[in-house]
């Protein structure tokens, strides 16, 4: 009877390192995510406004785009740009990347996952 609790104790041990682990990684893509949408949105405020047919018309470009993100993931240390700029002139895309590792030894759990996070964000004149 000793064996058996003494299984079922390892047993529950193991799954709440796990379940730790996964909280942990779960958390750290929402972080990610929340970065990229934040660096995204940085970009699209990095437009040039131009009058069209007495309209005014917000205008992005790769450069402004990854500039403004650039200066924002810069004081994220968590995070690295991986790609930023604009499909249509009037949104902007930021990938950004990082890395996890967990924070409880699990032999049941690799020792880091590479994360990645593509957000995208309209320009306010839109």
């Amino acid at each position: 009877m000793l064996l058996l609790t003494l299984g079922y104790g390892l047993l529950a041990m193991a799954l709440v390192l796990v379940c730790v682990d996964a909280t942990s990684l779960y958390l750290a893509q929402k972080r990610l995510d929340g970065i990229a949408d934040a660096a995204a949105l940085a970009g699209a405020d990095g437009f040039t406004l131009e009058v069209v047919a007495g309209e005014p018309v917000a205008t992005l470009t790769d450069s402004e785009v990854r500039a403004q993100a650039a200066a924002l993931i810069a004081v994220t240390p968590a995070a690295a740009l991986v790609s930023a700029g604009t499909p249509d002139g009037r949104s902007a895309r930021v990938t950004v990347a990082g890395q996890w590792h967990p924070v409880v030894f699990s032999p049941f759990v690799p020792d880091g996952v590479a994360l990645e996070a593509t957000a995208t964000s309209r320009t306010a004149l839109d």
